[in-house]
């Protein structure tokens, strides 16, 4: 991975300023167009266009002379989703995240028995509540279960659902309470919206008293949610107002996460 320190070619970097304005404009565009987004006079452009071009990597229309990302780039892009592990790409975003705001960050993926933790980022100051790895939060009563509850096929949450409420809750870790009694979909389901509209979910006591919960999705190039990002803490210091900084440093990072994976909120 390059570094700022490390020697590179420099006319490369210039000339990829043409396909980041590609890329971000997600339409053909005029040549004139793309030179004043990389801030270069067109006639400096022209030569790196037409490189690209035998590269694959643009290709222009004859019609009107737009250019517009080519079969090369498609390749590129389809085995670099194909490559992205949605895991791997999170961690050091929540570790960064963890350390911004000083709580800690667990990663979450559906699992057979539901939201499991599967990567813990401790905060500067631990708070010391059991989140060790394989971890299953409950469907209903928890942060990530809701943003899994609400971005899943309904089909899917409802049979998880029904399964907790066999279980009478989500089976109890080692050194964790019972979780609370399970309610019926149509209790259930109202929420989910809610946490579509908001693009959050979040626990205020319910599995452990004093100890609240914020959770974001993020979703890959499909639209389909992969990861729950989940910030734990104790009631009197973290902050779990919908639009307050921890919430906000929360959506940015899912966002990131899903935008490396090549995912749209």
């Amino acid at each position: 991975m390059a570094t700022d320190n490390q020697r590179g070619i420099q006319s490369i970097e210039v000339g990829g300023q043409l396909l980041k304005a590609l890329v971000h404009h997600g339409r053909p565009m005029a040549l004139k167009d793309l030179a004043r987004e990389a801030d270069m006079a067109p006639a400096k452009a022209h030569p790196y266009m037409v490189s690209f071009g035998r590269l694959g990597l643009i290709e222009q229309d004859r019609s009107n002379g737009h250019y517009q990302l080519g079969p090369l780039a498609l390749q590129l892009g389809l085995i670099s989703l194909q490559q992205a592990n949605p895991v791997h790409v999170a961690t050091p975003l929540v570790n960064e995240l963890a350390q911004a705001i000083g709580q800690t960050v667990a990663l979450a993926v559906w699992g057979a028995r539901g939201a499991t933790i599967v990567r813990v980022a401790e905060a500067p100051s631990p708070v010391h509540v059991n989140m060790r790895h394989g971890t299953v939060f409950s469907l209903t009563s928890t942060a990530s279960g809701r943003v899994f509850g609400a971005y899943l096929a309904p089909d899917v949450v409802k049979k998880m659902l029904e399964e907790e409420r066999r279980r009478g809750g989500a089976d109890p870790e080692p050194g964790m309470p019972p979780a609370p009694a399970v309610m019926p979909w149509k209790d259930f389901e109202p929420g989910l919206a809610q946490v579509r509209e908001r693009g959050l979910a979040r626990s205020e006591g319910e599995v452990i008293p004093g100890i609240n919960a914020m959770s974001a999705p993020v979703f890959d190039h499909t639209g389909a949610i992969v990861l729950a990002l989940t910030v734990i803490g104790p009631a009197g210091v973290l902050d779990t107002a919908w639009n307050g900084p921890v919430a906000d440093a929360l959506r940015r990072c899912a966002q990131e996460a899903t935008q490396r994976l090549g995912g749209r909120a």
